[in-house]
């Protein structure tokens, strides 16, 4: 996902791209409220937030102080950047359930806050899990653009779910959803069916990455289809590994 996509959610940080987005954001909304309809889309969004942090939360614990250098699937983020940005993501939009004002722009440095940045940051996950599991939370709108509740929440589980497979790659993990965490996967299959073209005309996704095709597709997994429908190649390891 294109880092500056959460602005949508937000306060726009002056990246030249808002009127493109006030322009897309009718059909994005539209495009959201009508993907999917059955089964997982019909899920609490705090439930799927759960699952999608459940899977994140280990990856980040496993970051080694050594690896916060290292290159990232985010061209113009390193580890350390890419996990203010998500640590970020999780504080704004636990604002944004709380219909608070939020403050996107350039995160600070939680990282360099002190090195329990990684119990701060699964502190920060929870919060936003519960913030999302308040009854009503999923009804009217939220944020400086008045998107849908449900929209905004989905916009965190996107981040979430890819972010952390970015650090996997990046810190030489393993990240596949898998057990219950199948269901955030199927939501965000029905998601973006509809949004992520619409998306890409926001600027928050990438033109879909080239698979192979044939017997060279059969190890594909699902979670790979999704991830190069937004523009990332599934088999990216760090330069020179």
């Amino acid at each position: 996902m294109n880092d500056k996509a959460v602005d949508s959610a937000g306060q726009n940080d002056s990246t030249g791209q808002q009127a493109g987005q006030d322009a897309a954001a009718p059909d994005a909304v539209a495009a959201l409220r009508d993907a999917g309809g059955t089964g997982a889309a019909q899920q609490p969004m705090g439930e799927l937030l759960r699952l999608a942090a459940d899977e994140a939360l280990p990856v980040v614990r496993a970051i080694r102080d050594d690896q916060l250098a290292a290159p990232t699937p985010c061209a113009e983020y390193d580890v350390r950047t890419l996990v203010n940005h998500l640590f970020h993501v999780l504080v704004q939009f636990r604002k944004l359930a709380a219909r608070q004002n939020d403050q996107f722009g350039t995160p600070p440095d939680y990282v360099g806050q002190g090195d329990d940045w990684r119990e701060r940051f699964a502190k920060a996950a929870d919060d936003l899990v519960a913030a999302w599991s308040e009854p009503g939370v999923e009804e009217g709108t939220t944020g400086s653009m008045n998107l849908p509740a449900r929209v905004v929440a989905s916009m965190a589980l996107t981040d979430v779910t890819v972010h952390a497979w970015d650090l996997a790659r990046a810190t030489g993990q393993g990240y596949q959803p898998a057990g219950r965490a199948v269901d955030v996967l199927r939501y965000l299959q029905e998601l973006f069916v509809d949004m992520v073209p619409t998306g890409r005309k926001m600027g928050a996704f990438g033109e879909p990455f080239p698979l192979p095709e044939g017997a060279a597709a059969a190890g594909l997994t699902e979670f790979d289809r999704l991830l190069a429908e937004i523009g990332r190649n599934p088999d990216w390891t760090p330069p020179g590994a």
